[in-house]
């Protein structure tokens, strides 16, 4: 596909977090297994849940462009996912495990904030209002996934594995 306009980056965006949020509904599952503590898996467990709805609002968001919804893969997430694996392989203290888990899962979440930051931006100047507002409310969730992920180390998994 070439890129000749604003849409047509728009729709490459657009596949790409679309790719990232469905490549993540297959690994958050992984990272709440290898959770150790019940709050850290019970968040990964909640923001799958999330991300199922992310994948069926891009769905309309797609529709709402009349574009068929498809992904292409996003290089950035598959770095991120890759690194992490990479350092989760060398970890075998759970306590410090949970404190890279949390690393890892804020990097993928800083990364959507960043894709869903722009994708609005784009589809507000293209007057897609629908897609924006759609757009808006999935970047709303993964904003509230990373604070929550903060609030888990602050409370004390940080601490538990210095």
């Amino acid at each position: 596909m070439t890129i000749a306009s604003l849409k047509d980056l728009f729709v490459h965006h657009l596949k790409d977090i679309y790719f990232a949020e469905r490549r993540l509904v297959d690994e958050l599952p992984k990272m709440a297994s290898k959770a150790s503590g019940a709050q850290l898996r019970d968040a990964f467990e909640k923001h799958l849940a999330e991300t199922r709805q992310h994948v069926e609002q891009l769905k309309k968001v797609f529709a709402s462009i009349k574009v068929p919804a498809a992904g292409e893969k996003c290089d950035a997430l598959e770095g991120i996912l890759k690194e992490s694996q990479s350092v989760l392989a060398q970890i075998d203290d759970e306590a410090t495990l949970d404190v890279a888990l949390i690393a890892s899962a804020q990097a993928v979440e800083h990364y959507e904030i960043n894709r869903y930051g722009t994708l609005i931006t784009w589809a507000e100047d293209l007057g897609f209002t629908e897609a924006a507002r759609a757009l808006r409310e999935n970047m709303k969730q993964e904003k509230q996934a990373d604070r929550h992920l903060s609030e888990i180390a602050s409370m004390g998994v940080n601490k538990k594995a210095a």
